[in-house]
């Protein structure tokens, strides 16, 4: 005669376990499910931004202290700070190429060589990784912008 040693007992309490966790889960859900949304929350306050003192720092890193009333000079925009070159395509069959130039921060812009870049400069010449800016076509190099160094 086989007799089974385990206990009919194990079985339905494990699966009175399994269906009491179950009808837990459906109870949890539910209610977590068909609460109200939350309340809206309070508005966050952010605090005033402080004001730098610029004369301050200025001491701070060294600058000698100015007249008196003497207003700052304006920042002047030198030549070479005004045009970035960002790419060069230069060919031998296709005249001689073009640069991709930043003008006062402006979207790069092809120009072919020969092409006014801004009023008065003309590019006269491309090189691998540099462009000359000029005058005229024929007339000396006033100046010569490098592509940046890549990291």
């Amino acid at each position: 005669m086989v007799t089974n040693s385990h206990s009919k007992w194990g079985v339905r309490l494990g699966t009175l376990a399994l269906w009491a966790a179950a009808g837990a889960s459906v109870v949890f859900w539910g209610m977590r499910l068909s609460a109200p949304a939350a309340g809206t929350a309070a508005p966050v306050v952010l605090p005033a931004a402080v004001a730098p003192d610029a004369q301050a720092l200025a001491r701070l890193l060294g600058a000698m202290p100015s007249a008196a009333g003497a207003a700052p000079a304006a920042p002047v925009a030198t030549l070479a700070s005004r045009f970035s070159l960002i790419g060069v395509l230069s060919g031998r069959a296709s005249g001689g190429g073009a640069a991709l130039i930043v003008v006062d921060g402006k979207p790069a812009k092809p120009f072919r060589v020969g092409a006014a870049v801004d009023e008065g400069l003309v590019l006269q010449a491309l090189g691998p990784r540099q462009a000359q800016l000029g005058g005229s076509m024929d007339g000396p190099a006033t100046l010569t912008l490098d592509m940046p160094l890549k990291n």
